[in-house]
């Protein structure tokens, strides 16, 4: 059955049965490898991508259910990796083997376009159930704090210059996290 996708805001026609998760879609007919395989229950992150303006497990949620939604998956996060979180990963050398790495970033995404002055207890409730088997926790708890630290000096620099640079976190709508 065919249905119209908006995937990192383009938008493109799969066919597939309704019942295929956005997962598969994402990764076997659009191959976008970036969003992971962990568990398949919805229980890891790894697969955490944004659908209307909400973190969602991709390996939860029906293609049926995606149509016509935007979709933003880590390869739509940033084209250049200029996003904050992308620059605080790459300095802080966040990952270890980096498998559950994009569905942390995605989390912490949405985590920081809804707080972008956020705590290290906003950090543990909403990070807690991202797991890495590689224990990163603390460099990805410092991941998250400095790329909040680097989007409020971007958000002071554009101050300055009265440009159009940006003038929030993301270039998204707020994002609830959903499990």
């Amino acid at each position: 059955m065919p249905f119209a996708l908006n995937v990192n805001g383009k938008t493109t026609t799969v066919d597939v049965p309704d019942d295929t998760p956005l997962l598969w879609v994402l990764r076997d007919v659009l191959d976008l490898k970036g969003t992971k395989f962990g568990c398949g229950v919805g229980q890891c992150g790894a697969c955490t991508v944004h659908l209307r303006g909400r973190a969602v497990r991709s390996c939860q949620v029906l293609v049926s259910a995606a149509a016509n939604a935007p979709i933003v998956t880590i390869e739509g996060l940033s084209a250049d990796a200029s996003h904050p979180l992308q620059k605080a990963w790459q300095e802080l050398d966040v990952p270890e083997c980096g498998y559950c790495q994009a569905g942390q970033i995605m989390s912490a995404a949405a985590l920081l376009a809804n707080n972008p002055d956020v705590s290290s207890s906003d950090i543990d409730a909403a990070m807690n159930t991202n797991i890495c088997r590689c224990g990163t926790y603390v460099r990805i708890k410092k991941g998250i704090m400095r790329a909040a630290q680097l989007n409020k000096a971007r958000l002071a620099e554009a101050a300055k210059s009265k440009d159009d640079a940006p003038k929030k976190f993301i270039p998204l709508e707020k994002v609830e996290v959903t499990r």
